[in-house]
């Protein structure tokens, strides 16, 4: 589905990612894992197209989309859910899904919120609230559910569990398992290696902007680099 060759993006002359290579095939949750300040998050804002390839190719379904508009990317089927839990806190819980639906291709709106609701049922019990009075757990559910509103057939995850406790980091995950089971690909950045790692099917090593190491969820975990850097033993 995505494969990306060679890729690098800079903040004017500060090179941050550097001959980035990844695949993600249709079905898969693919974890990026690495230390704060690897490019992760860069990386997924190359993938959506907020921040500009200063060289490289995203092929998304085989189609060249490195030179494309965000909304563009969007309405090709690539949705993110940002790090920090932006939501627009004076609008609805459920305004704030529509918001997300600005450029959906497929199916009603009514059906789209539906699945979130039955997704993340607390959203549905507080639809008409300001999503500012929602718990920190309960906006990240509405940031993924916002960008799941567009229909993605990849959805980008940018630390969904940072800050949060862990019933809620347990809550978000199997929420990710769920989307994979319904058939939504999913690129996995996220700060708890080891969690991530237990339910992705690959996964990639980023230091300092580079791919360092591949390979299965399952092998990842019992690297011994990946352990003794990432995961605290």
């Amino acid at each position: 589905m995505l494969t990306v060759e060679a890729l690098s993006s800079a903040y004017g002359r500060i090179s941050v990612l550097h001959d980035v290579n990844l695949q993600v095939e249709a079905g898969e949750i693919v974890a990026l894992v690495g230390s704060n300040g690897a490019g992760k998050t860069t990386l997924l804002r190359t993938l959506s197209g907020v921040q500009p390839a200063r060289s490289g190719r995203i092929l998304f379904e085989g189609r060249p989309i490195e030179r494309m508009e965000p909304h563009r990317r969007v309405a090709c089927g690539i949705s993110q859910s940002p790090e920090g839990r932006q939501v627009f806190g004076p609008l609805s819980v459920e305004d704030n899904l529509k918001l997300g639906a600005f450029r959906r291709s497929g199916g009603p709106m009514r059906e789209a919120l539906e699945k979130v609701y039955a997704l993340f049922p607390v959203l549905e019990e507080k639809r008409a609230i300001p999503a500012m009075s929602l718990s920190g757990g309960q906006q990240q559910m509405l940031a993924i559910g916002r960008a799941l509103m567009a229909a993605p057939k990849l959805l980008l995850l940018d630390e969904p569990s940072l800050g949060l406790a862990p019933l809620l980091v347990d809550q978000i995950l199997a929420a990710v398992v769920s989307l994979k089971e319904q058939g939504i690909t999913v690129l996995l950045v996220e700060q708890n290696a080891s969690a991530a790692l237990a339910i992705a099917d690959r996964g990639y090593v980023l230091e300092t902007g580079r791919v360092v190491i591949e390979g299965t969820g399952a092998a990842l975990l019992e690297d011994p680099k990946v352990r003794a850097a990432y995961l605290g033993f």
